[in-house]
């Protein structure tokens, strides 16, 4: 018997290494090429580093060394003449006026200070590996996070798939400093849920230089708080801290940034055309009427379990809802953000045999999701193999099958959370009245 477990272990782990290594092969033979050669038939720019920590890169030191405005249009031209190689047309639409702007909170520039010395492309490999070993580390913090005492082999499935995810795939090739908000939120939440609230409020702080990926987290975090304030209130006063030192900081290297950072997002999304994730696939009104009930049934689950520890199932439940919820409701819809979804995976994965049975809405989103998640994995690792047999011109004309369920995945999880949250809530409120 322990054997025949071992085995089953031992080819689960395989499994994971197959699709993990199918993802990266995918990325390297059929993604990559296929992009350089579009790019050269189209005529867009490759040369320069392409990469989206550059941007911030050179506005931080330009702001920290020569007091110069990050978000002004000739920093803008220096970083799109490193980050293409040449600066664009701004008169131009679509990609040729993808302006690579700065486009963030002007303390992110503290964040890169100990680097604005250093030549980037070393900065560049120092935060590949950094983003590496942050993902490697998240995934053992989420477990903790969601009460999970998993085997060790699980956990190495968890991470191998973790990292060898398209979404992650995709953060790390273009350096998408999401893949360091997360696992900033992972500790967070880690330190809440042992109670050392003062740490867990200023990394909370930290996070902020994504705001639209942790707004929900600290909405929900409030009502957590309001609902036990005596013993809650540490994080928040060292998260209002925290901020208060960083925005005023900004405000000394840079008076007025506040305005100049929306005034960027406003251009920034002006020229992206970049709408969130429901606008997408089924329009705004429809849209806006399935994010709002979300948020409503989002905001019924966090009241009634604002009473709960941290350390506790119920908590850690609640949060994995939240962060699925933000990435249907973010502005944006890069494939990175999916990253937030892993805590809500884990979720459905621990109690899979609770929403299994719970009812045949449960098995059928179940189901669905599955099919979504398992179909990069499939692809990439099918692509891949063909690259080695068929010419590479014929390989690369499929590169963007793997994707084709990526703006679903999220719909998917989401609505699979949502639905067995309701159930829950809806099941512990009729005990309620009951007893």
């Amino acid at each position: 018997m322990k054997q025949t477990m071992s085995a089953k272990r031992l080819w689960a782990v395989l499994a994971a290494l197959v699709c993990a290594a199918g993802v990266w092969l995918f990325a390297q033979r059929v993604l990559v090429p296929y992009q350089v050669a579009d790019a050269a038939a189209q005529g867009r720019p490759r040369g320069g580093y392409l990469s989206d920590l550059y941007p911030r890169w050179l506005g931080a030191r330009e702001l920290l060394l020569r007091g110069r405005d990050p978000y002004s249009a000739e920093v803008t031209r220096e970083i799109q003449a490193g980050y293409y190689g040449r600066a664009l047309d701004p008169d131009r639409s679509g990609w040729q006026n993808y302006q690579q702007g700065f486009f963030y909170p002007v303390y992110v520039a503290f964040y890169l200070a100990p680097t604005i010395h250093l030549p980037f492309g070393m900065v560049q490999k120092g935060f590949f590996w950094m983003l590496l070993g942050l993902a490697i580390m998240t995934t053992p913090l989420w477990l903790r996070v969601l009460r999970w005492r998993a085997s060790l082999w699980v956990q190495a499935i968890f991470v191998i798939l973790t990292i060898g995810s398209v979404p992650f795939m995709e953060g790390l090739k273009l350096q998408q400093i999401t893949l360091f908000v997360v696992p900033l939120l992972a500790v967070a939440m880690a330190l809440l849920a042992v109670d050392w609230q003062i740490p867990a409020g200023v990394l909370l702080a930290l996070t902020t230089i994504k705001p639209q990926l942790v707004w929900l987290v600290l909405l929900w975090l409030t009502m957590w708080t309001a609902a036990d304030w005596r013993r809650r209130y540490r994080w928040a006063t060292a998260f209002v801290i925290s901020m208060v030192i960083l925005c005023a900081a900004s405000e000394w290297y840079l008076p007025h940034w506040i305005v100049r950072f929306w005034q960027a997002l406003h251009e920034y999304h002006s020229y992206t055309g970049e709408r969130p994730l429901m606008d997408e696939l089924i329009g705004v009104l429809a849209g806006r009427a399935f994010e709002l009930v979300a948020l409503a049934v989002m905001a019924a689950v966090c009241w009634r379990e604002r009473r709960h520890p941290a350390n506790t199932g119920a908590f850690a439940f609640t949060l994995s809802l939240v962060l699925a919820t933000t990435v249907l409701v973010v502005p944006s819809h890069g494939l990175y953000n999916q990253m937030l979804l892993v805590p809500a995976l884990m979720i459905m994965l621990k109690e899979r045999r609770m929403i299994w049975q719970r009812s045949v809405v449960n098995r059928v989103l179940s189901v669905i999701t599955i099919a979504l998640i398992s179909w990069p994995w499939l692809w990439c690792f099918g692509l891949s193999v063909f690259s080695f047999i068929l010419p590479p011109e014929t390989v690369e004309r499929g590169w963007a099958i793997p994707f084709w369920t990526a703006p679903q995945i999220p719909v998917g999880v989401a609505a699979a959370m949502l639905v067995y949250a309701g159930q829950r809530t809806f099941a512990a409120s009729g005990e309620a009245t009951t007893s």
